[in-house]
């Protein structure tokens, strides 16, 4: 479906802020038009966004001067897709994905390009809990190495409890209306985490459990990861 398409009243939508350059992985394009497995990482990323239940439209930011490439990419995905000319920052792409959003959609969800293999039902979790009431909700796992606060000679000043430690993957879901006074209240700065900015404003935020193949791919390790993920769904005839 084209950019054109409204949903109804009640709708869910999840913003894909895309337009990061991923300098670790090496240069080149901007990371989510990176292939992996023959395919750039955004491709994978909205076909597993469209394969969950609860999702009416997707936003996808990425660098202006890839509007059309993008366009023309996720043609034939079986969602409504709107694509927006991305910020300088994580923050400002998120800001202008909002700002594209039709009336209909009360719940926002934001998820990282980079994190392209989150199971569907993953995301369905995240809509579900907002959907219950929950405000603001992430998806978590347990953290399983030892981590400690290191000051900046290297020193280790403390050993913390992994035991009350998540790590925070995406997507990240919020009511609407949240989420667009978090960043009204922005200093405009560059805000990786979208629930620290809620947070800041005195909102509860939920967990939900997450998934190891929700990981964010960052260095070229990851996309031998992902590669051999994505190679075991298809043997088992899934998403690949």
């Amino acid at each position: 479906m084209g950019d054109n398409a409204m949903p109804s009243p009640g709708a869910t939508a999840v913003i894909v802020p895309a337009a990061g350059r991923g300098e670790r992985l090496g240069p080149g394009a901007p990371k989510a038009l990176r292939t992996l497995a023959g395919q750039p990482i955004l491709l994978h990323a909205v076909r597993n966004l469209a394969t969950a239940r609860g999702l009416d439209l997707i936003v996808v930011a990425v660098p202006e001067e890839s509007c059309e490439e993008a366009r023309a990419l996720l043609q034939g995905i079986d969602i409504p897709i709107t694509i927006v000319s991305g910020g300088e920052t994580r923050q400002d792409s998120v800001a202008r994905a909002l700002l594209a959003l039709p009336s209909e959609v009360d719940v926002v969800l934001v998820h990282d390009a980079a994190r392209p293999l989150v199971p569907s039902e993953v995301v369905d979790r995240v809509v579900g809990a907002v959907r219950a009431g929950s405000r603001a909700v992430i998806p978590t796992l347990g953290v399983v190495d030892t981590v400690k606060e290191v000051d900046g000679d290297g020193v280790v000043r403390a050993t913390l409890d992994r035991a009350r430690l998540q790590a925070v993957q995406t997507p990240q879901g919020f009511a609407r209306d949240v989420l667009q006074r978090a960043h009204a209240a922005s200093d405009g700065g560059d805000a990786t985490d979208d629930a620290g900015m809620v947070e800041r404003m005195g909102v509860i935020v939920q967990t939900v459990p997450g998934h190891e193949e929700a990981f964010k791919i960052t260095r070229p390790l990851d996309l031998v990861l992902a590669e051999a993920i994505l190679a075991r769904r298809r043997a088992a005839g899934g998403v690949g």
